[in-house]
């Protein structure tokens, strides 16, 4: 009893295996289509079957697999707009795409015809389109009109073209690219591309800035000063300040533009301005003598050039004020006329009154020991109001006054060169010398007695003393200098040709 009962478990259990086999067997034997419904028979995007089949309903599109149970009612079934493909290969229905038509009815749809109302609005689009541009050209072609016949005197600012026998002209580069007035040098896009355009001829001149170079640009000679890495802020700030509004003047450096360039993998910053072949007031009073008169016009000069910095100018064009902050004879250029030009803002500070602001820049540098005004030296400078620069400045402008007097002929008798405080303090001072000479024994340079015998040079003296006040208000202003100076200029000039007419 008990061996039947294990032979029956035994057939059972062989029963059931060889089902299983024969099932897997004919699973195996089954096709592999490509599924995709929204009925969720698919297995991974695929099933298994005897037919593999793709219907095409309206539009819609559906591919699986079924058995051979009815299939015929399945794959021959056909009526309008209705398409079914059957297949018996593996995937045969993975790319099967309907007929161009069914029973004579299209299966893709007629691109329809854009709509009266759309044609009608692109046309205007168009046509407003046309309509600006060809107004933006005629404008361009009347401004260039108007910067080709406008008169050198009809522009808001001065020198675009130098006086012959001054400076190089550089007149016909502005023409070139005629601005609306307002920046001082060339359009920002013709800026970015002046390192390529500028040949660099021979270094003129080394300082602890960089160099600068004479290179030619459009026929002309242009001055490249070129900064070094470390001093970048300064090329920023005197880029930026060159870019101010109604700058250009005769007295201040010709600004063309400020560009990098790459050389050797470093970056270079240059700074373009008008190439002055004199160079500055310190190499000039080196080699040169002076006459009164030509003294007194190059003091002038500088004088108008200071105030035009230390002006504001309220209009459509607005300048702040600029208080320099490193006036000195390295930093003053001498053209052929013999009249002067301000360069060198990089440490410049602005102000405007009516804007209510102060901007002095995040420059490091300070200025030039020997050139600073008592309240820098002892500290005690009101660093938050402009007008505490502006008096900085005066006093390293009398300064200025006399280096180009020692270098004036009086009476057949004229003094070396040399720096201001020479005879007190060493060639390279420090901070500490220069604040005993200054502050503490408040000392000032020495005037030659021959100075006081010419009434030019003694007016000048005069103008000296009262720029070198201890007190900083008791100063007086670049305005004040300016006209006692051109007063003076008048009265030579008038005496000169009263002194002919008696001849």
């Amino acid at each position: 009893m008990r061996s039947s009962a294990l032979l029956t478990v035994v057939l059972v259990g062989v029963f059931l295996w060889t089902s299983a086999v024969q099932a897997d067997t004919e699973e195996d034997e089954k096709l592999l289509c490509t599924c995709e419904n929204d009925k969720g028979t698919c297995v991974n995007g695929t099933c298994r079957g005897d037919i593999c089949f793709y219907t095409w309903v309206h539009g819609n599109e559906e591919r699986g697999c079924f058995s051979r149970v009815n299939y015929r009612e399945q794959c021959f079934t056909s009526f309008k707009r209705f398409f079914v493909y059957c297949c018996t290969e593996h995937q045969c229905n993975t790319y099967t795409t309907p007929p161009p038509n069914i029973n004579g009815d299209p299966t893709t749809e007629t691109p329809s015809t854009p709509q009266p109302e759309l044609w009608i609005t692109v046309s205007l689009m168009l046509l407003i389109i046309t309509a600006i541009v060809c107004g933006l050209v005629l404008f361009l072609r009347f401004r260039h009109a108007q910067c080709s016949l406008r008169k050198p005197e009809d522009h808001d600012v001065t020198m675009y073209k130098a006086p012959q026998g001054d400076d190089p002209t550089y007149g016909d580069i502005y023409d070139e690219f005629c601005t609306s007035g307002s920046g001082t040098g060339l359009p920002y896009l013709v800026q970015r591309t002046m390192a390529r355009q500028i040949s660099l001829v021979e270094c003129v001149g080394k300082g602890r800035y960089g160099e600068v170079w004479r290179g030619t640009w459009m026929g002309e000679s242009v001055a490249v000063k070129i900064f070094s890495s470390r001093d970048e802020q300064s090329w920023f700030r005197e880029t930026e300040i060159y870019n101010t509004v109604q700058l250009r003047h005769e007295n201040i450096l010709g600004f063309i533009a400020s560009d990098m360039t790459s050389k050797n993998s470093s970056t270079q910053l240059w700074l373009v301005t008008h190439f002055h072949e004199l160079g500055s007031l310190y190499d000039f009073l080196q080699h040169s003598s002076l006459e009164p008169e030509s003294c007194l016009r190059m003091c002038l000069s500088v004088a108008c050039g200071l105030v035009h910095l230390h002006t504001e100018i309220v209009s459509s064009q607005e300048k702040p004020a600029i208080a320099h902050r490193d006036l000195k004879s390295r930093n003053i250029l001498v053209k052929r006329n013999g009249q002067c030009c301000i360069a060198d803002l990089g440490l410049a500070v602005m102000h405007s009154q009516s804007h209510d602001y102060l901007d002095v820049g995040n420059n490091p540098r300070v200025g030039t020991k020997r050139y600073m005004a008592p309240e820098l030296l002892d500290e005690t400078i009101r660093m938050d109001i402009f007008e505490s620069y502006k008096q900085t400045d005066i006093w390293a402008l009398g300064l200025v006054f006399w280096e180009i007097t020692r270098r004036t002929i009086v009476n057949g008798i004229m003094e070396e060169y040399r720096p201001p405080f020479f005879d007190l303090v060493p060639s390279d001072p420090s901070f500490e010398e220069m604040k005993k000479v200054v502050c503490v024994d408040q000392q000032r340079p020495s005037l030659h007695n021959r100075l006081h015998s010419h009434p030019i040079l003694s007016a000048i003296v005069k103008i000296m003393k009262e720029c070198w006040y201890q007190n900083p208000p008791a100063r007086l202003t670049a305005l004040r200098v300016r006209k006692t100076l051109s007063k003076l200029d008048h009265d030579s000039d008038f005496s000169i040709e009263k002194l002919k007419q008696d001849i």
